[in-house]
């Protein structure tokens, strides 16, 4: 799968090519950008997560 072919509606929910790519195995990887563009944590434990989400504790922290 690569980007072309997410069937995601990406301009009805504001998604560029640049807010997200695919990994080797398919997954949708969404970017810090696209984090800051939706402008809050969905506490999911995200890989490029900008709000410093802990999923031990469940707490946003602030990255330093």
């Amino acid at each position: 799968m690569d980007n072309d072919n997410f069937s995601y509606s990406n301009n009805d929910r504001g998604i560029d090519k640049e807010d997200y790519y695919t990994s080797e195995e398919g997954y949708i990887i969404f970017t810090e950008k696209y984090h800051l563009k939706r402008g809050y944590c969905c506490k999911n434990n995200c890989k490029h997560c900008p709000y410093g989400f802990d999923i031990k504790t469940g707490e946003i922290k602030p990255k330093n």
